[in-house]
């Protein structure tokens, strides 16, 4: 999520990208491999997200910041450091790379310009509606990130069956839309999205029964899927650990974040953690990967200077985009920002315009990582080979 107002639980997020292909029982990874990236990474930014987020909770409570406004400091690591940051790291798979700029330059002129209008229509006619709005596109963005992870890692292991395919789909999506159904029917609680009551009211004699009733599914649906894990590790001996991990992660975090825990500082870092971190690590290898081949223009020279260069420069993004933010809209955080300014008749075209990175980055990652219509990518991936 990009968490853009007053208080840490207000953030954008979601990819309605990284689609994916069909499904058999994985080889043995010598063909096609059982890792996106490579195991220590995988490892690193799947798991060890999920680990840090997580072992941030005992922590938190700890310090008593558990159940009461997520500190500062969280919001400085977590929302401006991974959320803000992870969104501007898709203008390196878009608007600065030369290649992908000249392939669909109509898609990348039209979206910001197009959402930016939506903005402006729907502030004027309501605040609230904005950020609902907002907030749902975020959600979208959110599950569907989940699901392109799980995705990817089937065509990276040319799965193909068919059974397979629909359990991992129905497992993660189950993963996230049941503790958002649950989250629904027990409105309000002590975090939102962007803003208190940017999630619809809705009637809880409906939601209520369908979130009981969701419940059983949902974890019939996670013990099908652990059966079947252990059953191909054990007796078929084909594996594909970073998908398991990806779906336990969503699982774990999503449920603790948002149905175990009633917390602001329980829902920001089990949400953002794994969102963000995961999604720099793809960024990193896309656009090393277009270094080396020599495609992408300039700007892929950051990647050539390792990790950090590119990090810090994303961080750059963050804080200036934030400064806006505060001092414009938010006014709050005087000790990292400054000054709040009086732009308060401007703000109908000003929050729209502000939004548009997060706008921008979920509707994008509905179109650059699907394999089949980016060539680029589907070879970097070697998915051109399952």
């Amino acid at each position: 999520m990009s968490r853009r107002g007053r208080r840490v639980g207000y953030s954008p997020g979601a990819r309605p990208g990284l689609s994916g292909s069909g499904a058999q029982p994985p080889d043995t990874g010598v063909q096609h491999g059982r890792w996106l990236f490579s195991a220590g990474i995988d490892l690193t930014v799947f798991l060890g997200s999920a680990v840090v987020a997580l072992a941030l909770l005992p922590i938190g409570a700890e310090l008593g910041v558990l159940y009461g406004d997520a500190p500062d400091w969280t919001w400085v690591t977590a929302v401006l450091i991974i959320d803000v940051a992870h969104v501007w790291s898709t203008v390196f798979r878009t608007y600065l790379d030369r290649g992908e700029l000249a392939r669909r330059p109509w898609l990348y002129a039209l979206v910001p310009l197009i959402a930016w209008i939506i903005g402006v229509a729907l502030y004027s006619e309501s605040k609230l509606l904005f950020w609902r709005t907002l907030a749902y596109l975020a959600v979208f963005h959110f599950i569907r990130q989940q699901y392109g992870w799980v995705a990817l890692y089937r065509a990276r292991a040319g799965e193909r069956d068919r059974l397979g395919r629909w359990l991992d789909t129905a497992v993660i999506y189950a993963a996230t839309v049941f503790p958002l159904l649950y989250w629904h029917a027990h409105l309000p609680r002590e975090f939102w999205w962007f803003m208190p009551g940017d999630f619809a009211h809705l009637s809880a004699s409906v939601l209520l029964p369908l979130a009981a009733l969701a419940e059983p599914i949902y974890w019939s649906l996670l013990i099908a899927y652990a059966v079947r894990s252990v059953y191909l590790w054990t007796i078929r001996r084909t594996v594909n650990p970073g998908k398991d991990i990806v779906v336990a992660t969503t699982a774990a975090c999503w449920y603790i974040g948002i149905v175990a825990l009633n917390s602001d500082y329980a829902f920001t870092v089990t949400n953002v953690i794994i969102h963000g971190v995961p999604y720099f690590a793809l960024i990193y290898w896309y656009g090393k990967k277009r270094y080396q081949s020599g495609q992408g223009g300039l700007a892929m020279r950051v990647f050539a200077r390792g990790p950090w260069l590119f990090l810090a420069l994303l961080w750059i993004l963050a804080y200036v985009e934030e400064l806006f933010w505060h001092r414009a809209v938010w006014h709050d955080r005087a000790w990292l920002f400054g000054t709040g300014w009086n732009l308060e008749s401007l703000q109908v075209f000003l929050v729209p315009l502000l939004a548009l990175p997060q706008v921008s980055h979920y509707v994008l990652d509905g179109f650059i990582w699907r394999r089949r219509s980016n060539p680029d990518f589907q070879r970097a991936g070697g998915f051109d080979r399952g």
